[in-house]
């Protein structure tokens, strides 16, 4: 009995110091957040242990917040829930030698990462080939897009049939290479203020430039049909409508490998054609807002702070999150998705993506998460393991901030670090 008793009083002592060391670990954080750094900036901060359910951390959580690429945990859940295991390249109806195809939005074809080609393959042994364009709704670029970025790696246009990722490629060793070839006659050899012209397909490069230059192009109906020509080296039509049957789907990739790209290197043009893709698995019609609409209404409508979803990428500066609606977003996620799938999604703190130069473990990588920049805006949010042994879950958000962004990361990490030694 004596034993019994001295056990429970260790017990009982040891949740007590437990107990005591978390509050304190709470408050010294919840002092970290108001140092001087942050007194002329917009600060959210929610901090959450899913094992005990506790809230370690709540600063600013309720408020909305710019997100930057955090948007994209939003776009990464909507994919989780909607697509299949393999990415829907094309719907099409096949009669004895003619196929009639259209887009779903896959931003694999002919990309220079995924190198993918199974709709090339599929096309081949058809002598006719019917090509239906007009099922998507929605422009080419997102709301709040900024203009000036138009010749920008990071921006190429939305559309329902992508093909080389809707990007002209432009290096230079012996000579000059451009993918794809055809635009090869529109590229010019000279420093210009931009390398695109605005509103045409004219590309510039500089002749001293020892990389490779990814700019978007213009894309339209005709073109879109002209390179997949070229391509397969077969004749193409454009047709108005497609035939009233039922539509058969060509698979291409894994879905994971579009989605751990999307993280990894917070691209923007995977993240908006995920969207798109969603779509398809609904509808007949590509559109964003239809796979943003559904996945509001059917599985975050339980979200306490209704998010302005404008688009898949965080380009635009429309979007407003809270650090609570993030959070319960990547909850979700951390109960429905087999971890080791859902931590190799992420970008990891010192090891890979966005992340390789920062957040470093010592022993083993520490932090799983998506940053977010714009201008004045900083974001992180994610999964933090502690020495531990626990996962907390996390979304710390600056907004309008002035200093350097490394000042920003370098207390971000001190916060980060002191849960990850104490927690």
């Amino acid at each position: 009995m004596q034993r019994i008793l001295y056990s429970l009083l260790i017990i009982s002592l040891l949740c007590s110091c437990s107990a005591t060391n978390i509050k304190k670990i709470k408050k010294e954080t919840q002092q970290t957040l108001v140092a001087p750094l942050f007194d002329n900036q917009f600060l959210g901060v929610f901090i959450y242990d899913p094992s005990s359910k506790d809230t370690i951390v709540q600063y600013n959580s309720k408020k909305y917040f710019t997100p930057a690429s955090n948007t994209k945990i939003a776009t990464l859940y909507t994919a989780l829930k909607i697509l299949p295991k393999k990415i829907p390249a094309l719907k099409y109806y096949t009669t004895v030698d003619t196929v009639y195809i259209e887009g779903t939005g896959d931003p694999s074809f002919l990309h220079s990462y995924f190198k993918d080609s199974t709709v090339l393959k599929f096309l081949q042994p058809y002598h006719h080939i019917k090509l239906h364009l007009n099922n998507f709704d929605a422009a080419a670029y997102g709301p709040g897009w900024a203009w000036e970025d138009y010749d920008a790696y990071f921006q190429p246009e939305r559309s329902p049939f992508p093909i080389y990722g809707n990007v002209v490629s432009v290096f230079k060793k012996d000579s000059l290479t451009v993918i794809p070839p055809f635009f090869k006659k529109d590229v010019k050899e000279l420093l210009a203020p931009k390398a695109r012209e605005h509103y045409q397909n004219t590309f510039y490069y500089n002749p001293d430039k020892k990389d490779t230059l990814e700019t978007p192009f213009m894309v339209d109906s005709t073109l879109v049909r002209t390179l997949l020509e070229k391509a397969i080296n077969k004749k193409i039509n454009l047709v108005n409508t497609f035939p009233k049957v039922e539509k058969q789907i060509l698979f291409s990739v894994s879905t994971d490998s579009v989605l751990k790209r999307m993280m990894a290197v917070s691209d923007n043009f995977l993240a908006e054609q995920l969207l798109v893709l969603v779509s398809t698995t609904l509808s007949d019609t590509l559109s964003s807002r239809k796979a943003q609409d559904y996945i509001l209404k059917n599985n975050l409508s339980d979200l306490k702070q209704q998010p302005r979803w404008v688009d898949g990428s965080g380009l635009s500066r429309y979007n407003l999150f809270t650090p609570e609606s993030l959070v319960h977003v990547l909850l979700k996620m951390y109960h429905e998705e087999p971890q080791e799938r859902l931590f190799n999604l992420f970008p990891v703190g010192g090891v890979s993506g966005t992340l390789k130069g920062s957040y470093a473990g010592t022993n083993r990588p520490y932090m799983y998460a998506k940053s977010g920049s714009l201008g004045n805006i900083y974001c992180l949010s994610g999964y933090l393991l502690t020495k531990s042994g626990k996962t907390l879950i996390f979304s710390f958000m600056n907004n309008h901030y002035k200093q350097p962004s490394a000042e920003i990361k370098k207390q971000m990490q001190l916060v980060f670090e002191k849960l990850r030694d104490n927690y």
